[in-house]
């Protein structure tokens, strides 16, 4: 494929590259592995085959073996693992969310971070007549979203001040200071609160999920329109969700600690 003819949609260079890129990638997958092999299976100079692949073994995608050919490379197996974690957590997460969300009516996120974001993979409706717009795949900012404080429990306040900085420009001294007061307490007490910071009519409570190595590597959320989320409820309902983002855990090989572990109130 290494001409483009009429039939085909002409696309920018940048664009040309990157797919004949991908194209190297997928016949090694399927073991043409020579550089004079991927050039003939290709239809590429055998210049053009090296360059491409030396580029992917420069970043892991592929390797090189003894003899002068390519093999998958050690990033595909990283990827591999993070796709297939993220496709287990919401194939596990799904009946225990959606029961929380039964039990408290309300909207459920189930996400990640990605970058310096977090990452919705999940979400159950709630039946409130008032709706969450939201949507699964959407990024959200961490320091204003109860699901993004909730995944930065376990960091350090110096990580809590650069989050809050970059996604509040304008923050002075005062707000950073404050923010840093209020992640202190949800470290404390294992969940976070959104209070109308990232949408000014809805608030929601929001506890991370464990591995086996205790480390956070994703959330859960409650959230709901403001009339049905007044604090004595939000205080209510932690317990619960906290109850629900532990069961995820160890489905994850998370085994404490036990004293920390909620039971669920299940308050509506």
């Amino acid at each position: 494929m290494a001409e483009i003819d009429a039939a085909e949609p002409v696309r920018p260079s940048g664009s040309q590259t990157l797919f004949r890129g991908l194209d190297v990638l997928e016949a090694v997958a399927d073991g043409v592995g020579g550089l004079q092999e991927l050039a003939d299976h290709l239809e590429l100079t055998r210049s053009t085959t090296y360059r491409l692949a030396a580029a992917l073994v420069e970043r892991r995608y592929l390797a090189s073996t003894p003899r002068g050919g390519f093999r998958l490379g050690s990033k595909l197996l990283e990827l591999g693992s993070a796709a297939h974690r993220d496709i287990d957590l919401v194939q596990l997460a799904r009946p225990l969310i959606e029961d929380l969300s039964a039990t408290t009516m309300d909207t459920v996120h189930l996400g990640i971070m990605e970058g310096d974001r977090a990452l919705y993979l999940d979400k159950i409706a709630g039946r409130r007549r008032i709706t969450i717009s939201s949507r699964v795949g959407e990024q959200q900012p961490l320091s204003r979203t109860g699901l993004g404080k909730a995944l930065l429990l376990d960091d350090s306040p110096e990580r809590w001040r650069e989050i809050y900085r970059s996604e509040a420009h304008d923050a002075d001294d005062e707000t950073v200071s404050a923010f840093v007061s209020r992640m202190t307490g949800y470290a404390s007490a294992g969940h976070a609160f959104d209070l109308e910071e990232n949408d000014d009519r809805v608030r929601c409570v929001a506890a991370p999920i464990r591995d086996s190595s205790d480390k956070i590597v994703a959330a859960i959320s409650v959230s709901s329109a403001v009339q049905y989320m007044d604090p004595e409820r939000m205080t209510e309902i932690s317990a619960d969700v906290r109850a629900t983002a532990a069961a995820i855990s160890e489905l994850f090989g998370w085994t404490g600690p036990q004293g920390l572990r909620p039971t669920p109130s299940r308050h509506k």
